[in-house]
């Protein structure tokens, strides 16, 4: 059962609030929202503008608006074939608790660029909650993954 189908089978169709909208057209991603949001989280402190632009550029990207406004995005790495990698995955904060993360992921999952993947991956330290929702699972076999992890790139 493909992930859509399992979140769909569980109950899991998320609306969205009136006034507030999903787009994956990349012409809409608003730069300075994105970049001035990831360059304050906690997995990407001082990332810099242009790593955030080549990343958005390289991504199936899906936006989140209020108006003409971006409050939130996810981003995803693929191939559209076998493997994803979602990340960069946030709301702003005056807009929280409206149930727009879960619209959100309920649009990444169902993307039809996401369908038959064997593995779509993330990394979060928060938001299990949320992930689990749709499927996801804690890692099965961790010993099997390897990284090359360099957590201090951004910074001088």
């Amino acid at each position: 059962m493909s992930v859509a189908a399992s979140a769909e089978a569980a109950g899991h169709k998320h609306a969205l609030p009136d006034g507030y909208e999903i787009s994956t057209d990349k012409a809409r991603l608003d730069l300075d929202v994105i970049h001035g949001f990831l360059s304050e989280s906690y997995w990407s402190p001082g990332i810099p503008r242009t790593v955030v632009a080549r990343a958005l550029a390289h991504s199936l990207c899906f936006g989140l608006y209020h108006g003409e406004g971006q409050v939130g995005l996810a981003r995803v790495v693929t191939d559209t074939a076998s493997f994803a990698l979602l990340a960069d995955v946030f709301v702003l904060k005056e807009h929280r608790g409206k149930g727009l993360s879960k619209a959100l992921m309920q649009r990444v999952i169902d993307h039809e660029d996401l369908q038959g993947l064997r593995r779509l991956l993330l990394l979060t330290s928060d938001a299990h909650g949320l992930y689990r929702q749709f499927g996801f699972e804690e890692i099965g076999n961790p010993w099997r993954f390897m990284e090359i992890l360099r957590p201090d790139n951004y910074r001088p």
